[in-house]
């Protein structure tokens, strides 16, 4: 069993609220879970207003696989989501 995981940290420019913040987080992990059947979460960060840390991860039988999954989402999310990335990063883990 693969479990290939996904971390980015990203601003989230021009927002004034919390509410705003929270509706932005939820539509990138609504998403991820829809369009790339992974499981996602807000991991840290939730107290800062305009940054975001979001954790995704995918299990398969492929760490190829699941690292490509993982490379269109984060391309998904660079392209439709008014954010900024800051970091990014890609793992594989065999269990």
């Amino acid at each position: 069993m693969i479990v290939s995981m996904i971390q980015l940290i990203f601003e989230i420019p021009d927002v004034d609220s919390i509410k705003e913040k929270r509706r932005i987080i939820r539509s990138v992990k609504d998403k991820l879970q829809h369009r790339f059947h992974m499981s996602a979460a807000e991991v840290d960060l939730q107290d800062s207003l305009s940054f975001a840390q979001i954790g995704g991860a995918l299990v398969s039988n492929s760490k190829t696989f699941g690292e490509t999954v993982m490379q269109k989402a984060f391309e998904m999310i660079e392209k439709e989501v008014p954010v900024r990335i800051q970091d990014m990063s890609i793992h594989s883990e065999e269990f």
